[in-house]
């Protein structure tokens, strides 16, 4: 069914609406069942008397609220980009999915507090066909709602409903722990509903704080992941014209707005009107391609220059025999033996500043007098 709906979706709108209208047709879907799973585990929780499945009814609230406030997001963040915000209102969803992640951390604390009084004093649990009917149900519905939002999810590359994916078997494990507790009261006598309405408390409590790190992340920036850079590192290792690249750096504005720039070193033979075309093609291609606006910026190479092959040599060992590590770009000789050139430095490095210098220093007196060296430190670049 969900297929079938996705498919519509995509025959009526355009591809650039596409992504909104499946967020908010999930949001939709999540809506309805949701409120009907919360409607029937109130009742049967209050007639049976069980905090475990009231828990469990106040969750599928929560899992109410959140698929209105995921309508909401889709909806705002669907906006198009206007002067106020040049980039569109993508980072809205990552708003919408940090507050069902507060809101199912505050029901998780709730009802902590509520499990814990059950424990202290424990009261029987009015078990009937109709609670192992609303159970059963329930897991089912939650199973397929839990399908539904990870498959739309994946197909929009949408977090949030990822997230509401995982809320989802989370909760299809959290009403089995229930339906265990009514079947071990009804055949042991024994009263494990408070001990396991505990067990889902932190649960939801733990899935919750998780939730919110992520979420907080992604608000913060964080650093992309690792097979987003090999994406663009592939791309650029398909054009044999430049010499190197370097400098990358990522920006997310939203799921479908993500930019970058690279530094690309070329041939510093080329005349103007060559280099911009070469630019021209690589970001075009990794827009078509990835999906990533990117902007690159020229770095000029004297490959014909014996001088600077040769003190770029001598400099580049130099740093190898420091540390394996090290990488150097946008080396320039300057007049007046002038060195420059950016070092980017890995994670745990112990080699001194002064110490690099003094070691070029050296080496670089063999070949010819001393020249002065400018050294950047890179740290945060991921290539």
């Amino acid at each position: 069914m969900v297929r079938f709906f996705i498919r519509r979706i995509e025959k009526k709108y355009q591809k650039e609406e596409v992504r909104g209208k499946i967020g908010f047709f999930s949001g939709v879907f999540g809506l309805l069942t949701n409120f009907i799973l919360f409607l029937g585990k109130f009742f049967i929780g209050f007639s049976a008397n069980s905090v475990s499945i009231m828990a469990d009814a106040m969750n599928s609230l929560s899992d109410t609220i959140s698929s209105v406030i995921v309508l909401f997001g889709f909806k705002i963040a669907g906006k198009p980009a206007d002067k106020d915000h040049p980039y569109g209102h993508e980072r809205f969803e990552y708003l919408t999915g940090l507050a069902v992640a507060l809101l199912i951390s505050f029901v998780g604390f709730q009802f902590l507090m509520n499990s814990i009084e059950k424990i202290i004093t424990p009261s029987a649990i009015q078990f009937s066909r109709a609670i192992l009917l609303v159970l059963i149900l329930s897991i089912l519905i939650k199973i397929y709602q839990g399908l539904m939002y990870r498959f739309t999810g994946h197909k929009i590359q949408s977090q949030t409903l990822i997230v509401n994916a995982q809320d989802s078997f989370n909760d299809v494990y959290m009403t089995t722990a229930v339906l265990v507790s009514v079947l071990v009261e009804r055949t042991t006598g024994l009263k494990i509903d408070g001990y396991m309405g505990l067990l889902i408390a932190l649960y939801i409590l733990y899935s919750g704080l998780s939730m919110v790190k992520d979420f907080v992340n992604e608000l913060v920036g964080q650093r992309p992941t690792d097979k987003e850079i090999k994406k663009i590192e592939n791309q650029l290792s398909r054009y044999p014209m430049l010499l190197g690249y370097h400098d990358l750096l990522i920006h997310n504005y939203g799921p479908q707005q993500r930019f970058a720039s690279v530094h690309i070193e070329v041939d510093s033979r080329w005349n103007l009107m060559k280099a911009h075309d070469v630019v021209d093609l690589i970001e075009k291609d990794v827009r078509k391609t990835l999906g990533v606006h990117l902007v690159c910026h020229l770095d000029p190479v004297p490959i014909d220059n014996p001088e600077y092959l040769e003190i770029h040599r001598i400099v580049k060992g130099c740093l190898k025999g420091l540390n394996q590590d090290f990488r150097m770009h946008d080396f320039r000789i300057l007049p007046n033996n002038h060195l420059q050139f950016d070092l980017v430095v890995p994670e745990g490095n112990q080699v001194k500043e002064q110490e690099i210098k003094e070691t070029i220093h050296q080496q670089l007196s063999i070949y010819k007098e001393a020249y002065k060296i400018e050294m950047t430190l890179d740290h945060h670049y991921l290539l």
